[in-house]
């Protein structure tokens, strides 16, 4: 079986490196001080803001749960037998227990007095069981087209809350590879990044960092994790003065065979780096991209694409 850590610990067999890293429980509170780190001078300084409002929310939500039933686990033991994700969001999601999550968000929450905030804050609250359900669908499968833009953060902040507090909820859990490299083991979902780790025996290796419950698994480097070639690929980032571009804590990784790219975040020039705070400040980056051509594939549950 892969190993399993605990949040936080890094430990593995000699001859192999841990699959699975579980998010630490202050994984919001660390994302909402990042963000405001990144807002002092940047240009998307009130987006970046608000963002970090949520995550103290979200932080707020999973330290102080709704009251829910615990999982089934002779449902979790069907999906360890046929190495399904246990916390499948494609199935999840119908079930509506998150939309507890989402009630909790939405009581705690305090708007900053701007319409567009408000007006979306109110259409989630008037909308009935079903549509935040079909909204919901929409957005875990990427179908940004089938709701609305300004629900999208309020929408993904409260799935994410409530995949990673089921995730961190079920002790020892066993895990096994997704359908694909990009897929996470624990929810289906896509990743979000990559992180490249800087420290002990595995220095040096990537884990993806999923987009919705936001636990990391190992896949290994210089591989496309959508077409799975190696050939060509290509490595970009923004201008820095104070990095060389070799240096830089985050370059997205180009692949010339399917015209995608993923970006990696370098823990050895950045310790203090954080996959979604960093993907939302480097906005530019993907808009560079996108103007050469290439796709994003992984999902920002707080970002609808185009709202750049």
């Amino acid at each position: 079986m892969p190993t399993i850590l605990e949040p936080g610990e890094i430990e593995a067999a000699a001859t192999s490196p841990p699959f699975l890293y579980l998010p630490p429980r202050n994984l919001f509170t660390l994302r909402a001080q990042r963000l405001e780190q990144l807002a002092q001078g940047h240009p998307l300084a009130d987006y970046l803001l608000l963002i970090a409002g949520l995550c103290r929310v979200q932080q707020q939500i999973f330290d102080d749960p709704p009251a829910t039933e615990p999982f089934d686990k002779q449902r979790l033991e069907v999906c360890r037998q046929h190495g399904m994700p246990p916390f499948a969001a494609d199935t999840l999601i119908r079930e509506d227990t998150w939309q507890l999550y989402l009630d909790a968000l939405l009581q705690r929450y305090v708007a900053p007095q701007q319409p567009a905030v408000l007006d979306a804050l109110t259409s989630l609250r008037v909308a009935s069981v079903g549509q935040l359900r079909a909204w919901a669908v929409a957005l875990v499968s990427g179908q940004y087209s089938l709701l609305p833009a300004a629900l999208v953060p309020f929408l993904g902040a409260a799935l994410q809350v409530a995949w990673s507090h089921w995730l961190l909820s079920v002790p020892n859990l066993q895990l096994t590879p997704g359908d694909s490299l990009s897929q996470c083991p624990a929810c289906g979902s896509p990743a979000m990044a990559g992180v490249i780790r800087h420290r002990g025996k595995h220095n040096g290796l990537r884990y993806l960092v999923c987009s919705l419950c936001a636990c990391e698994w190992h896949v290994v480097r210089v591989k496309c994790v959508y077409c799975e070639q190696s050939k060509g690929l290509n490595y970009l980032s923004l201008e820095d003065d104070r990095y060389a571009a070799n240096q830089a804590p985050l370059r997205a990784e180009l692949c010339p065979g399917c015209n995608s790219y993923l970006k990696l975040l370098y823990l050895e020039n950045d310790a203090e780096a954080e996959a979604l705070s960093a993907d939302l400040s480097s906005l530019l980056l993907d808009m560079r991209l996108s103007q050469d051509g290439y796709q994003r594939l992984a999902p920002n549950l707080l970002l609808a694409p185009g709202d750049e």
